[in-house]
């Protein structure tokens, strides 16, 4: 009896297989709402793309600047929606930039936002050779603007004001104060985890 239930699991395997190859594949339309880029994914059903993730680049977008965005796909009762869950500036960007006669400083913290907490990575070019107590200047006065600003937001609010450079411009200009920068950048901005409703209590 036993070698019977095993050879009728193995044929139902086999028919899964066989059902999931002759499924017929279309195009579903996701929404991405944080950006007006049109995403549509080749799948079988709804259901595979739910909880799957993707990335975009948004280079033509930004004129030039390698941004790329990751979105996590979620299935609400049949409407496909993209959620970002992190920004990356492409390491060619970051050469690219980079320029003789000047020095960079960058940092990375963890902070929360107004519903998650976030990991964001700034990153700065100065426009001459400065000594290492005006860098160590620079990283913690950004540290302290940047740990108030998130706190104030939500995370897809931070997400919008990343690719818009609204942060970064306010960042520079705070960070002018102390030594004027040729390039003021967030690196990386990546959602770890969201905030519990304990947290927001005790908040």
């Amino acid at each position: 009896m036993a070698k019977k239930d095993k050879g009728k699991a193995k044929k139902s395997k086999v028919m899964k297989q066989k059902l999931k190859k002759t499924a017929k594949k279309n195009f579903f339309e996701v929404e991405a709402p944080i950006t007006s880029t049109k995403i549509h994914l080749y799948s079988d059903s709804l259901e595979t793309l739910n909880g799957k993730t993707i990335k975009l680049d948004l280079t033509k977008n930004l004129r030039g600047k390698s941004l790329e965005m990751k979105l996590r796909i979620k299935n609400d009762s049949g409407k496909l929606s993209a959620e970002p869950e992190s920004l990356k500036l492409a390491p060619s960007y970051i050469r690219r930039i980079m320029r003789k006669g000047a020095d960079y400083c960058e940092d990375s913290f963890e902070t929360e936002t107004r519903d998650s907490l976030a990991r964001i990575k700034p990153f700065f070019i100065t426009r001459k050779r400065v000594s290492r107590t005006v860098l160590n200047v620079l990283r913690i006065n950004a540290n302290k603007f940047l740990e108030t600003y998130l706190k104030s937001r939500t995370s897809k609010e931070l997400f919008s004001e990343i690719i818009t450079n609204k942060i970064q411009k306010q960042l520079s200009q705070k960070l002018k104060k102390i030594y004027p920068l040729a390039v003021c950048e967030i690196r990386v901005f990546e959602l770890l985890k969201p905030l519990g409703k304990k947290t927001k209590e005790k908040e």
